[in-house]
């Protein structure tokens, strides 16, 4: 006895890959023609994340230029006695204006707090010894750190001031017969062995596998709501079920659709951000006298092409199962949601320093296959978890695709009669065929 509505074989015919390739190509050329989905699959992962960066970068070049352009308003109490090269320093500091009034030490925290006066520049005398040389002094700094101007004044003060000391000191050692290397005691300098490539290798490793994995998403998202949901939306869910083509032809070229779409957003993003990257980074490492340069590994290309088919068949077929239960286009982006948070969660964590592709992470969904497109692009592929992490890849597609082929059995389903939610039929539904097993 078959309940009515849970037909478990309606539909179901031997897979036919000339059906597919004619229903696949005209699921293609629908979604060509639909403006949502190429501005979320192609265009936005085209230009998004590379303008992003490029504004960021560019915002953050813009607002560091502007507080360097800052004069900083400085009040200075007891100079040292035998330092006016000190103050004529300061004074001719075209980023640093002197203020001559002189209020209490209450009044100058004040304005430090509301913002009309940036540094509080004081001069204590040294503590005494033996050792301690004449003219010694302190300098102490008060500033508001909760406000740009004020670190940056902070910062201007302690630059004059270490570097007014470092030249009395080199004359005191003159004046005494101590030569500079008696002076200076010891020197510490660095030297990075990273060469332009390997630093660019580093920085791709970084951005491009988190942008990937979101992209991918993004690409898979508006096609397999459009591709369930969508139809339902339209009314031609009905006319296509009655073609001559199976259900599972159908359900199997619509994956492949929503598959290939996300794979290619993944892809050209990629694509866009190596091209983007140099142009992007490149002046603010030269700020920091480091270099850039960065080609992509050509071992890389069948590792990252096969990453993005691997995460964008099972973000498709996962998309897909929730997306199944939907009736509107705006109902399944809200069952979809869910999905999409949760395959972003795990990227959250590969900022983490150190993280290093063990066997472990080679076992865990999505974040095998960012792990494995980050070492493909550094350069520095292990071969043991990357066989895991396709292994690991294809059984959860084939899982989620078993799930999918569970939930698009019933007719009640795929017509859109169903009114639960996936969990609610996998319960209902199980426990049905139970009560009957147990009846006969």
């Amino acid at each position: 006895m078959i309940t009515p509505g849970t037909e478990p074989n309606a539909g179901r015919r031997g897979l036919d890959w000339g059906q597919v390739s004619v229903l696949y190509v005209r699921e293609m050329r629908a979604a060509m023609r639909e403006r949502a989905i190429v501005v979320n699959s192609i265009l936005i992962p085209l230009f998004l994340y590379p303008f992003l960066l490029w504004a960021a970068f560019t915002g953050l070049t813009f607002a560091m230029g502007q507080t360097e352009g800052f004069v900083s308003r400085v009040l200075v109490t007891d100079w040292p006695k035998g330092h006016p090269g000190l103050r004529l320093k300061l004074e001719h500091d075209e980023q640093i204006q002197m203020l001559d009034a002189e209020p209490p030490t209450t009044d100058m925290e004040k304005q430090l707090k509301n913002g009309t006066l940036d540094a509080w520049l004081s001069f204590l005398p040294p503590d005494r010894s033996d050792s301690t040389p004449v003219g010694a002094f302190q300098a102490v700094i008060t500033y508001n750190q909760s406000q740009e101007r004020s670190s940056q004044a902070k910062t201007r003060l302690s630059e004059a001031v270490e570097s007014y000391r470092v030249e009395w000191l080199k004359r005191e050692a003159k004046g005494h017969g101590i030569n500079k290397a008696e002076w200076q005691g010891f020197t510490m300098a660095s030297h990075n062995v990273a060469s332009g490539r390997a630093m660019g290798a580093f920085i791709m490793g970084l951005i491009a596998p988190v942008i990937f994995v979101v992209m991918v998403a993004i690409g898979c998202f508006y096609p397999a709501v459009d591709a369930t949901a969508g139809e339902r939306e339209r009314q031609t869910w009905e006319t296509l079920m009655s073609t001559a083509a199976s259900r599972t032809n159908i359900v199997v070229a619509k994956y492949l659709y929503v598959a290939s779409l996300g794979g290619l957003a993944g892809l050209l993003n990629l694509l866009a951000v190596i091209v983007t990257l140099k142009p992007i980074f490149a002046p603010l490492l030269e700020k920091a006298g480091e270099t850039l340069e960065y080609s992509f590994p050509l071992m890389a290309v069948p590792v990252v092409a096969l990453a993005g088919l691997l995460l964008a068949g099972f973000v498709a077929a996962g998309m897909m199962i929730f997306a199944a239960f939907a009736r509107t286009f705006k109902e399944g982006q809200s069952m979809i949601m869910p999905f999409y948070m949760l395959i972003l969660v795990p990227i959250v964590f590969l900022q983490t320093p150190g993280l290093q592709f063990t066997f472990g992470l080679a076992f865990v969904p999505v974040v095998n296959l960012t792990l494995l497109v980050r070492q493909a692009i550094s350069g520095n592929l292990h071969w043991g978890p990357a066989v895991i992490t396709v292994l690991v890849s294809l059984l959860a597609i084939g899982l989620c695709l078993r799930v999918a082929g569970f939930v698009l059995q019933f007719e009640d389903v795929v017509t859109g009669a169903y009114r639960g939610t996936f969990f609610q039929l996998a319960r209902r539904r199980l426990l049905s065929r139970r009560s009957q097993k147990g009846a006969t």
